[in-house]
């Protein structure tokens, strides 16, 4: 029997794949009439850089904060310029944004278990071979530490009109 899809994980990066991903994962949520849960994680800044300088702890707290707010307000410009293409709501279907501090793979995985995710929902920024193999990649990490379902969505082709997803 397939599970039914209650709670979708949105991972961005905040990049255009990103966006166009969030496309889909509301076309989804609105078949299946489930919940989107957005996440963002920033990787965290090395030690040896924070212990260079003035950073406190409450500088680091005053601009954790600054940062959590300008991802959530970037993340809603994604949502009106998406609902304003789709021409529905995407704002019913979002229940939570969560923008964590940590490894994105970490924190993909750490989300889909706390929240109760059935299904996650990845832009990917397909990457020559070379540069894959390289630097590595959060979707593929993602899929290979995953036992969910993980929709993968690429760019489309070059001609297609991304306008309204803006950088």
């Amino acid at each position: 029997m397939i599970p039914q899809i209650k709670t979708i994980l949105l991972a961005t990066d905040l990049s255009k794949n990103s966006a166009y991903a969030f496309y889909y994962a509301v076309q989804m949520a609105k078949r299946v009439e489930a919940k989107i849960i957005i996440l963002h994680a920033v990787e965290p800044l090395p030690s040896m850089l924070i212990s260079f300088g003035d950073f406190s702890h409450k500088v680091a707290q005053d601009r954790w904060d600054e940062t959590a707010k300008k991802f959530k307000e970037r993340i809603q410009d994604i949502s009106v310029k998406a609902d304003t293409q789709m021409g529905i709501s995407s704002v019913d279907f979002i229940s939570k944004i969560l923008i964590r501090l940590g490894p994105p793979v970490e924190e993909i995985l750490k989300a889909v278990d706390e929240e109760g995710c059935d299904v996650i929902v990845l832009g990917t920024h397909s990457k020559g071979f070379l540069q894959q193999t390289l630097v590595g990649s959060v979707c593929s990490s993602v899929l290979h530490r995953t036992r969910k379902p993980v929709l993968v969505v690429p760019l489309p082709s070059e001609d297609a009109n991304l306008d309204w997803i803006g950088t």
